[in-house]
């Protein structure tokens, strides 16, 4: 696990926030190894694990059932979401971390963090990093707002997907309940398309908790019609979530077209600046935080 955090605040403050989040870190992947065969078994009735992260994990992906979901759907998010706890203190005005693009949030009364969406990084360039990301999108999270976990899934992400979103960024209350809903509403954007690829996911993975289910592997440029029916599929599971309060908001993108619960009825809006890569297709998203505004 790689994890990137920020924190603003009295120095001394932070020091120690930073000091306590590395004693929760020591040892935490070895916590969750030790209970791996359950994290890898679908959800049921009743939690069978011990471990805080690991409920953690099993509570942001129970309330998805009846799908297919193992608390792993979760996990990159409950880490982020452990270890932003130690940064809850006197002292610190806000922070952030970051476990590979799943963001656990921490403010304070008058701080707030801004949220680029950054949607094709195959245009990223020395001197778009050199300069400053030119964003696709751009959200405010203050103090009064319910979200403190932001989350982006896609097929071209470091985790497998059933569906054919490039990505798809969720805002929610919890950054594991931000990473396993990006994650099913990733799987709900779909198509019927020949030239879709998909392949068992133990084929990629021998240890993957998907066991023979097929994941996407490549998807060939579509028509406009079909980018749209596959975000409209995406869309409708994202509205469910939030009317159920599990979400608060979501940005769906699909070969440069973006939906989002903001404005569900509006038809897809393509990107300015989605141009098509080698591959014809736009690469997974990723997200950036500001400075406050």
């Amino acid at each position: 696990m790689d994890i990137v955090i920020g924190a603003d605040g009295d120095p001394d403050a932070v020091r120690q926030s930073h000091a306590a989040a590395w004693e929760r870190f020591r040892g935490l992947l070895q916590e969750l190894v030790a209970e791996l065969p359950a994290l890898r078994a679908p959800v049921s009735d009743v939690c069978p694990l011990r471990g805080e992260v690991a409920q953690t994990m099993w509570r942001a992906a129970s309330v998805h059932r009846p799908a297919f979901v193992t608390p792993m759907v979760a996990v990159a998010g409950a880490v982020a979401q452990t270890l932003i706890q130690a940064y809850q203190r006197p002292g610190v005005t806000r922070a952030w971390a970051n476990n590979g693009g799943d963001i656990a949030l921490h403010l304070t009364p008058g701080a707030s963090f801004r949220i680029g969406l950054y949607a094709d990084i195959a245009r990223l360039t020395r001197l778009d990093a050199a300069e400053g990301l030119a964003v696709d999108g751009v959200f405010d999270v203050a103090h009064g707002s319910p979200v403190r976990g932001v989350a982006t899934s896609g097929w071209r992400g470091r985790s497998f997907s059933l569906g054919i979103a490039d990505s798809v960024t969720v805002l929610a209350a919890t950054a594991a309940q931000a990473d396993a809903a990006a994650s099913l509403i990733g799987n709900a954007v779909d198509v019927d398309d020949a030239g879709i690829v998909r392949v068992p996911a133990h084929h990629l993975k021998d240890d993957t908790d998907l066991g023979a289910i097929p994941v996407t592997v490549d998807v060939p440029m579509l028509g406009r019609q079909q980018v749209a029916l596959a975000l409209r599929a995406g869309m409708a599971h994202a509205l469910g979530l939030r009317e159920a309060g599990h979400i608060h908001a979501c940005a769906i993108t699909c070969q440069g077209w973006m939906v989002t619960t903001e404005r569900p009825d509006q038809a897809p809006v393509f990107l300015e600046s989605a141009a098509p890569n080698s591959a014809g297709h736009a690469n997974n998203a990723t997200l950036a935080l500001c400075a406050q505004e």
